[in-house]
């Protein structure tokens, strides 16, 4: 049995957390699963798999899962992976959180991405 089956079975809502790197999606994951064990660093990169953690927000429980960066960049061997596993939390979540650098406010990537996810047909907020 999968992870994914797993959480299917729990019947809690899983929550996939998306954004470019280093924008806070590590640091929302911790503030919803009331831990530290998403890794944050400012060095972009340092997420690259999904990582799953048990949260509560609002007198409800859910799954939570943290993603690397997206970056839409073919030439760096590991951003297509990194790219893979936030599409396969996509397809597990039942909600997605696009994050986004309030202080640098909406780049040219954050609506590369914003784009991707419209036609992913995600169920965002």
């Amino acid at each position: 049995m999968n992870l994914y089956s797993l959480l299917v079975i729990m019947g809690l809502p899983v929550v996939a957390i998306i954004g470019r790197p280093n924008v806070g999606k590590s640091t929302l994951v911790n503030r919803f699963a009331k831990d530290k064990s998403a890794i944050i660093h400012d060095l972009p990169g340092i997420t690259r798999d999904r990582t799953y953690m048990p949260a509560f927000w609002g007198n409800r429980d859910f799954w939570v899962v943290d993603t690397g960066g997206l970056v839409f960049n073919e030439d760096i061997e590991f951003l297509p992976l990194i790219r893979q596993q936030a599409m396969i939390a996509l397809s597990e979540a039942d909600v997605v959180i696009f994050v986004v650098d309030g202080s640098t406010g909406l780049t040219a990537a954050d609506r590369e991405i914003a784009d991707w996810l419209r036609q992913k047909n995600c169920p965002y907020s």
